[in-house]
């Protein structure tokens, strides 16, 4: 019973630090590159080989073999994202030029919790509950980039609540499946010159935060294929959400915005008694959802916003490969380091209205450790560097040649976790 209380509390407080941070990640297009914090030390690799309670985003088939713990972590989230414009507008009818110049995104710093309890019912199955967060198209652009309000910029905030039942098929193989609870609130800002190529400019922009929820699932498997050897494997339907109504006026659909499914597969190797390596290959399906993968043109010329073909962000598939070795330096001492590598979402012809939502990371290095506190408890710490990386072309509402477009972005993250083994 202490456990469930202490375990309702960290909820509570969830809750609370929900309401007032947004919870953003811009590190694989939107989706975070690791959740748990010991997995964020291996650059997000998981899949095979699950660390704690969080190890659910990466593959439920894994809360099997944990044990009974709960851990929790809060993570301070740096994402440094800019623009600029290059060239005069033309001011030639027809055309839709921007000021020139270098422009950043005020929001810099966030706080974003994370917490997972599982509970083994018997040596063949576990019962669990995780929370953590998404997100990434945050920006606050101090300035009417589009010549509407100031500031410009949007704030997409997600949680999701996923509880898991995991159950071994046999001593060395298991599967895990995970219904999921999500919720999203979504806020747009100074995108009033776009409402003359809305179907409802109303619900286009500054109509503070609007919220969603909806639901989806996902499905693991986890083994030992060899001795030290495990292999792992996990899909992630859509998260079919409800409309962000007074957006109906931007997004695709009248202001659908599902969460893409994704795919991953893992592979651990215990390469010595003491050194495990890592390794995940994972795709997020971006161009199912229409809001973020229809192009910016021609639909702008051929559907309003808000409608089946309006103009959404061109985000494509991306294909991320992640990497990390774990060594146990010595008995109460775990080091971690990872590199990931993901293709990023944005095309070069969908520069203009990814100004809001610049999401272009590439590479990631990651570090972390673990320090065990007697027989029951740990500590954990983890760094990221995500290093810059910028997307540029022609502005495509001028005058062929006359501007040019570049987003750029670098982050880092550092988290703090806390486990409780019982």
């Amino acid at each position: 019973m202490k456990v469930f209380r202490s375990f309702v509390i960290c909820l509570a407080a969830l809750a609370l630090l929900l309401g007032i941070v947004s919870v953003s990640y811009a590190t694989n297009g939107y989706y975070a590159n690791g959740y748990s914090v010991q997995n964020k030390g291996l650059a997000g690799a998981g899949t095979a080989l699950p660390l704690d309670t969080i190890a659910t985003a990466a593959n439920p088939a894994g809360m099997v073999w944990i044990g009974s713990r709960a851990d929790f972590a809060l993570t301070l989230f740096n994402p440094n994202r800019e623009y600029t414009i290059t060239g005069n507008p033309s001011m030639m009818p027809g055309t839709f030029g921007l000021a020139p110049g270098t422009v950043k995104s005020d929001s810099k710093w966030f706080v974003i919790p994370s917490l997972g309890y599982n509970r083994m019912m018997n040596e063949d199955y576990s019962l669990g509950i995780s929370l953590y967060g998404n997100g990434g198209m945050n920006t606050d652009y101090d300035t009417n980039t589009f010549f509407g309000t100031t500031p410009t910029g949007v704030d997409l905030a997600q949680l999701f609540v996923v509880p898991t039942y995991a159950r071994k098929l046999n001593a060395k193989h298991s599967i895990g499946l995970s219904p999921i609870i999500a919720y999203q609130r979504f806020e747009a800002k100074g995108l009033q010159a776009f409402a003359g190529f809305s179907s409802d400019g109303t619900n286009l922009t500054n109509k503070d935060h609007d919220n969603s929820f909806g639901y989806g699932g996902r499905i693991g498997y986890l083994g030992e294929v060899y001795q030290g050897v495990f292999i792992g494997a996990t899909y992630q339907t859509k998260i079919y959400m409800s409309e962000f109504d007074d957006y109906a006026g931007l997004f695709a659909e009248q202001g659908d915005f599902d969460i893409p499914a994704n795919w991953s597969v893992g592979l651990s190797v215990e390469a010595t008694p003491e050194i495990t390596i890592a390794l995940d290959v994972q795709q997020i399906l971006y161009s199912d959802i229409k809001s973020i993968n229809n192009p910016f043109l021609p639909n702008l010329q051929t559907a309003l916003l808000g409608n089946d073909g309006g103009a959404g962000f061109g985000w494509e598939d991306t294909l991320i490969v992640k990497v990390g070795v774990q060594w146990q330096a010595a008995q109460e001492w775990i080091v971690r380091a990872g590199y990931s590598y993901g293709e990023q979402p944005i095309p070069d012809s969908e520069v203009m209205f990814n100004i809001i939502a610049p999401g272009v990371i590439k590479h990631h290095i990651t570090a972390g450790c673990t320090k065990k506190i007697g027989k029951n408890q740990e500590v954990h710490l983890a760094v990221m560097h995500a290093f810059e990386n910028d997307v540029s072309s022609a502005n495509p509402l001028e005058v062929p040649g006359q501007q040019t477009i570049k987003l750029t972005m670098n982050q880092w993250e550092y988290t703090a976790g806390y486990s409780w083994k019982f």
